[in-house]
């Protein structure tokens, strides 16, 4: 398959996965805190990942680890726990439209970290996109007075940390396989994941409790899925395409992520979907530009 087939092939899927993760994470804290939830994505992932590619872990050179390791904290160990804690009080159609945050940041930390050029357009889509995350969240309290919208900046640092990690994947482990940078990342992680799991409580959890058994059972579909088998596409797609085109996976993520929120019962008013609208116009003007400049040179 063409690199270019191949590229809108892994944005449509992993829009699907990371889509349906919203509700995933709303079903699994039913039974489990935001801390036990993120330990145990975190544990069950590198056991799926370690079972297919432990000795890629050999193919990281000394000078990557550093890089794997932050691209460990910024891509996954923050996120994970910083959506977990805003889908206590926030709906998960919410958070995943506030994900779309993502390839706006991208070009924000591109241009400071690594000096990538900064155009009129692409600010001007930043501007918009921090408007209408603006509109989502003050007029969304208003929509769900029995909501604390303040979580919601739990997932809006959530994105500038997956703007990060796109950033790092792209700048400094291009030569890397997707594989061996899960399998790095997960790792990196595994350990504070066992230490966070046991203080929390997790290891104490009766799993003969329904409620416990049923958010085991997804927090573990969610870690196949929504992190494990996405964690090695997203790799890839980064590396086959671009930082920000990777992260416009984030155009239909709130599609899928509104659908199943729907389905649950969440209320989605028009307030919400302008938020969404604004949001995902800067996101537009931010990959157009890129796009138009490609073409030019």
């Amino acid at each position: 398959m063409q690199e270019t087939n191949k590229k809108w092939l892994y944005l449509f899927i992993l829009s699907l996965i990371w889509g349906t993760s919203y509700i995933l994470i709303k079903k699994g804290l039913v039974g489990l805190t935001p801390l036990q939830l993120g330990a145990f994505r975190i544990i069950f992932t590198t056991i799926f990942l370690f079972l297919i590619g432990f000795k890629k872990l050999f193919k990281i050179s000394k000078q990557q680890w550093g890089w794997v390791a932050l691209s460990a904290l910024l891509g996954t160990f923050l996120p994970v726990f910083l959506f977990a804690y805003a889908e206590t009080q926030i709906d998960s159609s919410i958070a995943s439209i506030l994900n779309s945050l993502v390839p706006l940041f991208t070009i924000v930390l591109g241009f400071l970290l690594f000096k990538i050029a900064f155009t009129r357009n692409q600010i001007i889509g930043v501007v918009l996109g921090l408007l209408g995350a603006g509109i989502l969240i003050f007029q969304g309290a208003e929509v769900n007075p029995e909501q604390n919208y303040l979580f919601a900046g739990f997932v809006v640092i959530a994105a500038l940390c997956y703007a990060g990690n796109a950033n790092i994947l792209k700048a400094k482990l291009q030569e890397v396989s997707s594989l061996a940078i899960a399998v790095g990342n997960f790792s990196v992680m595994l350990i504070p994941a066992v230490i966070v799991l046991y203080f929390s409580g997790g290891t104490q959890l009766n799993i003969e409790d329904p409620k416990i058994k049923s958010s085991l059972i997804y927090v573990l579909i969610l870690a196949f899925f929504g992190t494990a088998l996405a964690k090695i596409l997203f790799n890839k797609l980064v590396q086959i395409s671009s930082a920000v085109f990777s992260t416009s996976v984030t155009y239909l993520i709130p599609i899928v992520g509104i659908f199943w929120g729907l389905l649950d019962g969440e209320r989605f008013t028009l307030i919400h979907l302008v938020g969404a609208g604004v949001i995902l116009t800067g996101v537009y003007l931010v990959n157009a530009n890129r796009k138009q400049k490609k073409t030019n040179g």
